[in-house]
């Protein structure tokens, strides 16, 4: 059995890892690191509350004895200010993968990126560049087991409220786009569950874009 840490649990895709984990009989243990409470209450479920994500040395003991790491933390374009979102998808990443490392160096890392990540950090498009940025950095850092997921547009199985008219736009022309480009999306369990099994099983693939995410879940069950 397996202990497992996890930001980004109050999210869509987080909160879906987070329920695969607690019904998983392969996980012992599992951590979740929030700045504020996801309501979720289980026996193997310890939730700390941070508000520094840029600095986790105060709370980094529970990073120890950790198996797998899963980064599900993020925002959506235009919802915060260009520098915010630098901070939180570039420097949120680093402080949590580096004090990860440190204290629990063999752990298996799942990142949660995005279709279209720009690894050369030239891209004007501010999504890309960043999760370029948070991915370069990752891959330097030698995991063991480092597994980046890029899903093009993400289906919400879950009724919730869309952050913009542009989500809005995207559910209601799922079906269609689902037709048409079964390749640029992906459901939410799809995506949550094939980071879950990546994590528990292992995964030697480096960069899974959209189509190979897909695959991974159809295969794996």
């Amino acid at each position: 059995m397996k202990n497992a840490i996890i930001t980004g649990s109050t999210g869509m895709i987080g909160g879906l890892v987070l329920d695969y984990c607690l019904n998983s009989d392969d996980i012992e243990n599992v951590i979740v690191i929030n700045r504020r409470s996801s309501g979720a209450k289980h026996d193997k479920l310890t939730e700390v509350i941070h508000s520094d994500f840029t600095d986790f040395s105060a709370i980094d003991s529970h990073f120890k004895n950790q198996d797998i790491a899963y980064f599900c933390l993020g925002v959506y374009t235009g919802a915060v200010d260009r520098e915010t979102f630098r901070t939180i998808t570039v420097d949120y990443t680093k402080s949590f993968a580096d004090t990860l490392i440190k204290q629990s160096p063999d752990a298996a890392f799942c990142f949660l990126s995005g279709m279209g990540a720009d690894q050369t950090e030239k891209s004007r498009m501010m999504f890309a560049k960043d999760k370029g940025i948070a991915e370069n950095y990752l891959l330097s850092m030698n995991f063991k087991q480092l597994n980046i997921f890029r899903p093009g547009y993400i289906y919400p199985v879950v009724p919730r409220r869309e952050p913009n008219i542009s989500y809005k736009i995207m559910r209601f022309l799922y079906p269609v786009y689902k037709w048409i480009y079964p390749n640029g999306v992906i459901t939410s369990a799809e995506l949550a569950n094939a980071m879950f099994i990546s994590g528990v099983k292992g995964n030697q693939r480096t960069i899974l874009e959209n189509k190979t995410i897909k695959n991974l879940y159809s295969f794996t069950g």
